[in-house]
């Protein structure tokens, strides 16, 4: 089985958490399920768990190339030579970071309302990109906004590969079938 959940903001990756925050089991009742990959807990948006191993894998390791398109909301507008080094790559403590698709956007018409909300400036516009990756790794998006001089203020994953967060509001989950799961990544 695979289930998509929309995560909400400052809810932990995980099934259990020692300091008493929100966590996984909070939103997803069936058992022995896993993520396959993870959110930060100060990010939102399309968590994929599923009781399937290779699936999990595929979904989830860097090799497998499934993209994962992010909206983040950023400190001032972007430039198009800000998208062009996005896309060309910045240099990360990690290694070089790039994206496979980025372009700036119009706020998001699904957007739900966060709690607590963004905190705005008046002095400092904001404004959205969307931003495609075929990796994962840890804080990538924030990171390679921040290294162009877009600091992310909210960050949302839209879509894993050909599921996305359409029709499901934070802490809603849908079912999926594994064999059509499957099938989805063909």
């Amino acid at each position: 089985m695979l289930i998509l959940l929309n995560k909400p903001y400052q809810v932990l990756c995980q099934f259990t958490d020692p300091d008493g925050r929100a966590t996984l089991a909070d939103y997803v009742k069936t058992p022995d399920v896993y993520p396959a990959g993870r959110l930060d807990f100060d990010s939102e948006g399309l968590l994929v768990l599923t009781d399937d191993g290779r699936l999990q894998a595929r979904i989830s390791q860097p090799g497998s190339k499934i993209q994962k398109l992010y909206w983040a909301q950023i400190e001032g507008t972007a430039s198009d030579e800000q998208i062009r080094r996005l896309l060309d790559g910045v240099e990360l403590k990690d290694g070089l970071a790039r994206a496979v698709a980025a372009k700036r956007i119009e706020q998001p018409a699904m957007l739900w309302d966060r709690d607590p909300p963004i905190r705005h400036r008046k002095t400092v516009t904001d404004s959205w990109i969307e931003i495609s990756l075929a990796e994962g790794r840890n804080r990538q998006v924030r990171r390679m906004t921040a290294a162009v001089g877009l600091p992310t203020l909210r960050l949302i994953r839209y879509a894993v590969g050909p599921w996305t967060l359409d029709d499901l509001a934070p802490g809603e989950t849908r079912e999926i079938p594994t064999q059509e799961a499957w099938r989805s990544l063909k």
